[in-house]
């Protein structure tokens, strides 16, 4: 199963051309499973419903119960962004969780779990994207401990460990990132354990998804980092939903065109035809 995260940079930029350019990627790498962030949704119009039809998937999506700190961002308040998920297979149920915030920059927050019904098993899908701000590494501390009570109350156990996608907006080894993950120090929910699927990457891989490569990013002269995750409990039987590989996608123009202000990352899971997966 191919999975993929990416933040999509809301309706910024020159978000018509940069649109098509995401569409390119995604009918390129032909991810099965998409956790998304920073979509847009004017009137009848949703980026994620847009990027669905033109690639055969189904859909859902989750606006952001407070979107007006970001329509100070745009200077646009008919503009809704949330959070949505792309998947190959119909989406068997859906729900979100509200994040918590600071008392003077909630701008709503939320995690989206997705339940995917692929053909051998059902797969627990999330998405997310934590605050932003660089010094709130407390209050994403408190963000990763409601996320991975939301993912415990949708486990029902039917072998495919849950896959957690979207941007952390926090370095790898930060604690937040430590404390969801659980094996580099006490865990947020006690025995609940998730890779972080870059732990099986070469190192001499590019990892940076927030890179100043991009001139998106490199306008405001921040270090190149990953801020982007894709999160897998532990592996099933025999080694089912466990990382083949992972890389970086959409990290470079389209047509002169950069699909948004991060790169996205691509992970291939084991399914039960794999090899080292018995059925």
């Amino acid at each position: 199963m191919r999975v993929l995260t990416w933040n999509l940079w809301w309706r910024f930029g020159p978000w018509e051309q940069r649109r098509k350019a995401i569409l390119s990627v995604l009918g390129d790498v032909r991810p099965d499973v998409i956790g998304l962030q920073e979509v847009w949704a004017c009137g009848g119009d949703n980026l994620a419903g847009w990027l669905a039809d033109n690639l055969g998937m189904h859909w859902t999506w989750a606006p952001s119960r407070a979107p007006y700190r970001w329509h100070r961002r745009l200077g646009d308040s008919t503009v809704g962004v949330g959070n949505a998920v792309l998947s190959r297979w119909p989406i068997a149920e859906h729900d979100t969780v509200e994040l918590p915030a600071g008392e003077s920059d909630d701008d709503g927050r939320l995690a989206l779990y997705a339940r995917i019904d692929a053909p051998t098993h059902q797969v627990p899908f999330f998405t997310t994207h934590l605050t932003s701000a660089i010094h709130a590494s407390a209050l994403r501390c408190r963000q990763v401990k409601v996320l991975a009570e939301f993912v415990t109350a949708h486990l029902h156990g039917n072998g495919f460990p849950p896959v957690v996608t979207g941007d952390f907006n926090a370095w790898p080894d930060s604690d937040e990132v430590r404390q969801f993950g659980g094996y580099k120090t006490a865990p947020a929910v006690p025995g609940q354990i998730f890779f972080d699927a870059w732990e099986y990457a070469d190192p001499a891989q590019p990892s940076a998804t927030w890179n100043a490569d991009n001139p998106f990013v490199a306008a405001g002269f921040e270090p190149s980092v990953r801020v982007d995750y894709i999160h897998i409990g532990p592996p099933g039987p025999q080694g089912l939903g466990s990382v083949s590989s992972v890389r970086r996608v959409g990290d470079e123009p389209v047509d002169g065109v950069w699909p948004s202000d991060h790169a996205a990352v691509l992970v291939e899971l084991r399914g039960p035809a794999d090899p080292h997966v018995v059925p």
